[in-house]
Formats: structure tokens, C-alpha cells, sequence
């Protein structure tokens, strides 16, 4: 009895496996209008290049959907889209699968910040202050101004979650760009920033997904929010909208591809992240969505007309500061904590 019983265990066990190779490759990234360009640049010709299927999924991020994915068993993702933060946490728990560089042409073809372990750039983007110009003739400048409801009256919104927010809370605050990080590293400034959400919270909606700025701005509902500037321009050119996006004040950052660990398509994964990177496959985003290149080949292609538009372009960029991944992978347990408690109140 004992024998067949593990015979059958085992034949399940055998079975599982067998459904978990054949299931498709799986790619996951933030949806909206950028998902839709990466479908029509990445997925659907790497589909063709492929001869089998490539499925796409979105998330609104975080270390622990990974993390319990993976515990679960044999992920049912392959090749996800992540945040800076994300990925170096996730890199350093053992979460994702180590990148073959070389065929990915070796790490010299990127940004520095686009190159690591586990993953690679896919694409430089910013968050900022945005709103509808024709609602709002002499719109906001700054985060000061955001935060000025007299001014300007009504709703605004802001990403759900301490990263960003309290950055834009210590800049409205007069903290310079340049010293924000330096001030988010005490407590002091921590109380700071709680103290200037504290002033504005009965007039914030708060947000998850990239799509929902677009739609809230559309829609009424706030006078201004913080939004992702390639979804600003995305759909100014898609529903001839006359969203503005706010450059000074704005924080830049690097999304990267990686690979989940155990991932049953890793070999077809890094297939796709390989074709994923090539400078003339990177260098059709901006005609879709308005984010800046990671491999440094896929700048020299893209039309001028598209290029002054991007977080990478010289004059955006000085206006910015870099998110600090490094301050958000030690601080984003606690301030999560505390921003969450904060809401609750």
C-alpha cells in the first residue's frame, strides 16, 4: 500500500512539473498605455521570433507578491518588470535567476544603473507633478504649489506608499531636490514629511496602478496628481489631451527585467530580455510612451522630435533628482509601517 501510494505521489509530483514546463511564457509588467506599447514592440514579434506563445500580465509591484509567489511553489510568472528597489532586495534574497550578460552584448551597452546581476534596464522613467491644462491655464510649477489648496482648490492624488510621497512632502516643504534624501535620512525629516502630508491628507486621493492619475484627471476628479511622465505624454497623443507634466521637482528611476527563481521558461526568458534590449528594439518606445532608453546604442535612434520629451533628455534630467534606491531598500519596512499607520488615523 505504502508503494502505491508513493507512486502516485510521485506521479503527481512528475505531472506538476510536466504542466508547469509546458506552461507558456509569461510576461509581466505595469499595464495601461505602456503595457500596450511593450506589446506591440516586445511581445507580439518576440511571439513571432519565438514560434510559441507569450502571455502578458500586469501588477502594481511589490517585493512581497514576489516573495509569495515563489513560496507558493513553481511561480506561474517568468520574466517581470521591477522597480530599482525591488530589484536589489529581490537580487539579494536569491528571488531571481542570475542574467546570462552575454547575450545581452555585456553590461558596457547599458547605464550603469541599468546593469546588474539579476537584471537588466528596460526603460528610464520619471514621476511627477501633472495636470490638465485645460483646466488649469497657469498650472502648478511645483510641489509647493501642489500642496497650496488656496491657490489651486480641489483633489489631488498621489501614489499610495512612503517612496515618492514624503520625497515630494519635503520638497513642498522648501527641502532643495538635492537634499532630500540627505533630510529623509533622519528622523527628523521623516517627522517633517508626516508633517506635510498631515496639512494636505483631507484633500488626497490616493492611487495604485499607473492607469489611475489618467483616468482621475480625465474624469474631474483631482485638480492635480503625481503621475508617470510617459503615461502624460502617452495619452496626450492617443486621446489628444492637453496634459502637462512637471519636470522640476521630479524623481527618475530604472525599471529592469528580471527572471522569477525556478522559472520553468528560463531559457525562452532570457531569450526575450535579451530581445527586449536591443538598441533598435528599445528605440521604438518613445514614438508609443515617452520613457528614456537603458541601452546607450538606443538613444543615438530615436527622432528628435520624440527625444526632448524623455526623463533622459539633458534639460529634463537637471531639473530631477535620481531615486535613491539604496535609501528605499534599507527604509521601505518601516516607513511602510509608519505611512500605513499614518492612513489609518
Amino acid at each position: 500500500m505504502k508503494r502505491l501510494v508513493s507512486l502516485f505521489l510521485a506521479g503527481s509530483t512528475l505531472g506538476a512539473l510536466s504542466a508547469a514546463h509546458a506552461r507558456d511564457l509569461t510576461v509581466v509588467s505595469w499595464g495601461g498605455n505602456f503595457q500596450d506599447a511593450q506589446r506591440e514592440i516586445d511581445f507580439k514579434p518576440f511571439e513571432k521570433q519565438l514560434g510559441k506563445p507569450v502571455l502578458d500580465q500586469s501588477w502594481d509591484g511589490g517585493i512581497g507578491v514576489i516573495q509569495a509567489k515563489l513560496k507558493a511553489g513553481v511561480p506561474n510568472w517568468d520574466v517581470v518588470e521591477v522597480e530599482s528597489e525591488d530589484l536589489g532586495q529581490g537580487c539579494e534574497d536569491g528571488l531571481f535567476e542570475k542574467l546570462d550578460w552575454s547575450q545581452l552584448g555585456g553590461r558596457a551597452n547599458f547605464i550603469p544603473t541599468a546593469a546588474s546581476e539579476c537584471g537588466v534596464g528596460t526603460m528610464v522613467w520619471s514621476t511627477g507633478l501633472s495636470y490638465d491644462a485645460n483646466v488649469l491655464k497657469n498650472g502648478p510649477k511645483s510641489w509647493a504649489d501642489f500642496w497650496d489648496v488656496k491657490t489651486f482648490p480641489g483633489k489631488r492624488a498621489l501614489r499610495k506608499g512612503p517612496k515618492y510621497t514624503l520625497e515630494f512632502a519635503l520638497m513642498a516643504d522648501g527641502v532643495a531636490p538635492k537634499d532630500v534624501y540627505k533630510t529623509l535620512g533622519t528622523p527628523a525629516g521623516v517627522d517633517r514629511a508626516f508633517k506635510k502630508l498631515d496639512a494636505l491628507k483631507s484633500n488626497i486621493i490616493w492611487w495604485d496602478a499607473g492607469a489611475t492619475p489618467l483616468q482621475l484627471l480625465a474624469s474631474g476628479q483631482v485638480v492635480m496628481t503625481a503621475a508617470y511622465n510617459g503615461r502624460i505624454t502617452g495619452i496626450d497623443r492617443s486621446d489628444n489631451r492637453n496634459f502637462k507634466f512637471v519636470f522640476p521637482g521630479s524623481i527618475y528611476a530604472v525599471d529592469s527585467w528580471v527572471i522569477l527563481k525556478g522559472s520553468p521558461n528560463k531559457d525562452d526568458a532570457m531569450k526575450f530580455i535579451s530581445y527586449a534590449s536591443r538598441p533598435e528594439v528599445q528605440a521604438k518606445l518613445p514614438q508609443y510612451i515617452a520613457y528614456g532608453m537603458t541601452n546607450v546604442k538606443a538613444q543615438a535612434l530615436v527622432p528628435a522630435k520624440y527625444a526632448a520629451d524623455l526623463p533622459t533628455a539633458p534639460e529634463n534630467k537637471k531639473m530631477a533628482i535620481p531615486l535613491n534606491a539604496d535609501f528605499w531598500i534599507d527604509n521601505i519596512g518601516p516607513l511602510t509601517q509608519r505611512f500605513n499607520a499614518w492612513l489609518a488615523q
